[in-house]
């Protein structure tokens, strides 16, 4: 089938004469017919009322209407009005055929409609009988009084429809040009959409769009900066450490624990690039919403681990409320992780790890954080504490995210809380 292409405007068009054929066809054809019957009883009215007074020795007198009479005895015999062979082309004896005992109604004969309505007599019936002649009339004036009405009426309504359809259209040409342009920092608006519409509020929604992409430019940059410099660093430093041993200013085992030293860190920081890019297609896969873990098993797993790294700091964990939580293994391994990991830079002396009032809460005693970071610091390409870009926290609250969890910093007197809720 092909394909019609029209423009916004012909479209508008083409409906507004859609919509005019519509009321035409309604008008001409269907309201003549719902009206039909009431024309119907007025012309039964209108054929009762001189049945009071003709007589018959009126009839043979010559009558200038549109009525015509029969004055039919029970005995037979039949008297019709002069001018009953202009009004109709039916004989007399078709219609007495006809009446089937009712008092008024319509006959039809070679394709002609004609209306009848009687009085009785003492000694016969008294008829009279039109064509419709009165009903064509009255549905032609009916007809040539609201029809220029309508015409004028969808006229002006067609023509307020094509100025609404040119100022859309106009809105809508402003706003593509906005979207082709999302990316250029030297747009700026030509106008400004006024009224308080839909339109207005996508118009708005674009800036916005503009605004966060913008942002998140702005973060990418940041973070590729971040990076740069977190892998140009250990870079540096085996390099220099290499030359420094070629050169004999550095023995070969503190070359190489610094190397190994150095790998590490290299290679915690690729795994944290690559699960934050996992995280992406994770959330195609409803696998993991139906797993479910035991969070105590991680963390006594994961505690040792960071206990090694700092073993003067006393880890305590209190497990008041279940201890089973939405996600896999893998997912909160790496959140529970994370947070350590960030933990015991700062950490003084303490790490608690509490489950209570359905939350999961991490404490470390260690300094505040800086209010101006704090609602950041969980953002991905944010720089955080001590100008650190926050990779593992940013994977921290996209993995809980994903698991329908939510993740809160908070300052204490001394030291600072994450505390984990469902959403």
């Amino acid at each position: 089938m092909k394909k019609i292409n029209l423009s916004l405007y012909k479209q508008l068009i083409s409906i507004g004469i859609i919509i005019f054929g519509i009321i035409f066809i309604s008008l001409g054809i269907l309201l003549p017919k719902v009206l039909l019957p009431i024309y119907e009883k007025n012309v039964y009215e209108y054929l009762k009322e001189p049945l009071v007074f003709v007589e018959h020795d009126a009839l043979n007198q010559n009558l200038e209407t549109e009525v015509a009479y029969i004055y039919l005895k029970y005995e037979g015999s039949m008297i019709i009005s002069e001018n009953f062979k202009d009004v109709v082309s039916i004989p007399p004896t078709e219609i007495v055929k006809n009446l089937n005992g009712q008092s008024y109604g319509k006959i039809k004969y070679y394709g002609q409609t004609y209306y009848f309505n009687s009085s009785p007599i003492q000694d016969g019936l008294k008829l009279a009988i039109t064509n419709n002649s009165y009903i064509l009339q009255i549905r032609k004036d009916i007809i040539n009084t609201i029809f220029p009405i309508i015409f004028i009426t969808l006229v002006i309504i067609i023509a307020l429809v094509i100025l609404w359809a040119k100022n859309l259209i106009s809105k809508i040409e402003y706003l593509k040009e906005k979207v082709e342009n999302l990316d250029n920092d030297n747009y700026k608006n030509k106008k400004e959409l006024r009224a308080d519409d839909e339109l207005k509020m996508l118009s708005d929604a674009i800036d916005n769009m503009k605004i966060t992409l913008k942002k998140q430019d702005e973060y990418k940059n940041q973070m590729y900066q971040n990076i740069s410099h977190d892998f140009k660093t250990p870079l540096t430093v085996i390099k220099s450490y290499l030359e420094a041993y070629e050169d004999g200013m550095e023995t070969g085992a503190k070359t190489h624990d610094v190397i190994k030293e150095e790998v590490n860190k290299l290679e915690n920081k690729v795994h944290s690039l690559l699960y934050l890019n996992k995280l992406s297609y994770i959330s195609d896969s409803k696998k993991f919403k139906n797993e479910k873990t035991d969070i105590s098993i991680i963390l006594k797993n994961s505690i040792p681990k960071f206990k090694i790294q700092r073993n003067d700091v006393d880890f305590k964990i209190y497990l008041k409320d279940q201890t089973i939580y939405k996600g896999s293994y893998d997912m909160w391994e790496a959140i529970i992780d994370n947070i350590l990991n960030n933990f015991i830079r700062y950490a003084d002396k303490v790490i608690k790890i509490t489950i209570k009032n359905n939350q999961l809460s991490f404490y470390n005693d260690g300094p505040n954080i800086d209010e101006n970071i704090l609602n950041d610091l969980f953002t991905p390409y944010k720089k955080g504490i001590n100008g650190q870009f926050g990779l593992g926290l940013s994977i921290v609250k996209k993995t809980l995210h994903l698991c329908g969890y939510e993740i809160s910093v908070k300052n204490e007197k001394k030291g600072i809380s994450f505390i984990i809720k469902e959403k």
